[in-house]
């Protein structure tokens, strides 16, 4: 009786859909609940299941009687993402890739710069103490007995090679001086009472014995007038220089310069030390030696005290960095090893070492203490990658090479290393194009999209 019922309304209601086409659908899935097929006629009818499902009544399909979908057949989804399933993002790729654009990497600060071969230097680090460059230390000596008149310059002026420093007033020099002017004039008297006598003896005029007697005494009077210009060479004085300025005194009869002696600057520099005034006694014995100390600090030294484990690793022309030692000091300066003494010091078992420093703006001061980092080693290397370019991944050291898409991370072996790169030995060749800034944005990139594709 209950299988009747159901075949009776199962024909009324396919003789609705027949009319109203939108009914279809509720009717077929009542054919579908009780395992009918409704697009196939059949001669009996199954038994429905105990629970009937009715689903919402979607919009209408087909254009006639008997024009809508085959509803048996599961429903075909679209080629989009449905809701609630996880959408990929661009950045994802295939696994070690990173999608990402120009434009991308330009706003995130990522540097790229293109791998080559290089220098590994390792370092040991050395206090030292700034001194003055010897070679370019200097005194302006009183190289005479007098009594300082003049102190041109003051203490720290700068100074030229050749500059007038100081002037003395000196009797030796006044002796020296007239003692060369006098023998110049002999010279001047002989040479022309000997050019008469030749005159006179070539014409026969005059006797042998008063040519050759005039001859003597004018090489005599040469000879004085050599010596006098020698003894003036070895003050420091220029003969010419001489007789020019006596000419000038004798157009001002008031004003000598005989007495006068000018100390000049050995080299160009500053005044470093002032050790006499004006009226101070010099050039005897217990009188101050020199009068200015000048140095030229554009150029210092500075001393190392290398023990002797490390001492066989130090050579003559290795870079230094010098730093200094005082808490907060930032600067930093290139220097040159030129010098490494081949003897001990007894008492501290190290070897002095000398380093040249620039020091253009006067910054590094003699006597202040300094860290030098003395290189002790320098090997050339094929492939030389900066420490920034590092990541480690799953314990292995990466880097991110450039592709035309973004990047690809590539596991490397590394080598020697120094204070701020690492050598590559295999994974990376020369001409690449790696990120070497922010690299620790694409490692965060790639873990995000792996554990995006882990869902």
């Amino acid at each position: 009786m209950r299988i009747l019922l159901i075949a009776v309304l199962v024909a009324a209601g396919v003789l609705v859909g027949v009319a109203v086409p939108a009914v279809s659908g509720f009717v077929q899935g009542i054919l579908a609940s009780v395992g009918l097929d409704p697009s196939k006629p059949t001669a009996s009818v199954a038994a429905p299941a105990t629970s009937t499902t009715f689903p919402a009544a979607g919009p209408t399909q087909g254009g006639g009687a008997g024009g809508g979908h085959d509803h048996g057949k599961p429903e075909t989804k679209d080629e989009g993402h449905a809701p609630g399933e996880h959408a990929h993002s661009e950045a994802e790729g295939e696994e070690g890739h990173i999608k990402m654009t120009a434009e991308q990497v330009e706003n995130q600060d990522i540097k790229v710069s293109r791998t080559e071969g290089g220098t590994i230097s390792r370092h040991i680090l050395v206090p030292g103490t700034i001194t003055p460059d010897t070679d370019r230390i200097a005194r302006v000596p009183a190289r005479v007995v007098g009594t300082v008149a003049e102190m041109r310059k003051r203490l720290g002026d700068a100074v030229q090679k050749g500059e007038v420093v100081a002037v003395l007033d000196s009797r030796e020099v006044a002796d020296a001086k007239s003692e060369y002017l006098t023998a110049a004039v002999k010279a001047d008297l002989e040479k022309t009472n000997f050019d008469r006598q030749a005159a006179l003896w070539d014409k026969r005029i005059s006797a042998e014995s008063a040519y050759l007697n005039a001859k003597a005494v004018y090489a005599e009077a040469t000879l004085r007038q050599d010596l006098a210009r020698q003894k003036l060479s070895a003050l420091g004085l220029n003969a010419a220089e001489v007789a020019k300025l006596a000419k000038q005194d004798e157009t001002t009869p008031n004003t000598s310069t005989l007495r006068q002696y000018e100390l000049r600057a050995p080299l160009t520099g500053r005044i470093v030390e002032r050790k006499v005034d004006v009226g101070t006694s010099v050039g005897k014995e217990g009188d101050p030696a020199d009068l200015y100390t000048v140095a030229d600090l554009s150029t210092v030294w500075i001393e190392l005290s290398v023990s002797t484990s490390d001492l066989a690793k130090v050579r003559e022309g290795a870079s230094v960095t010098v730093t200094p030692s005082q808490e907060g000091g930032e600067r930093h300066e290139q220097g040159k090893v030129i010098f490494v003494s081949p003897l001990l010091n007894p008492e501290t078992r190290s070897a002095r070492v000398i380093v040249a420093l620039p020091n253009k703006d006067m910054a590094w001061r003699p006597g202040t203490y300094v860290n030098a980092e003395l290189e002790i080693s320098r090997d050339k290397v094929p492939v030389r990658v900066p420490k920034s370019a590092l990541q480690t991944i799953e314990g292995k050291r990466v880097v991110f090479v450039r592709t035309d898409e973004g990047f690809e991370k590539r596991e490397v072996e590394l080598g020697r290393s120094d204070d701020t790169a690492f050598e590559v030995s295999s994974g990376l060749k020369p001409g690449e194009d790696i990120a070497v800034v922010n690299t620790f944005l694409l490692k965060a990139e790639l873990g995000k999209s792996e554990a995006d594709h882990a869902h």
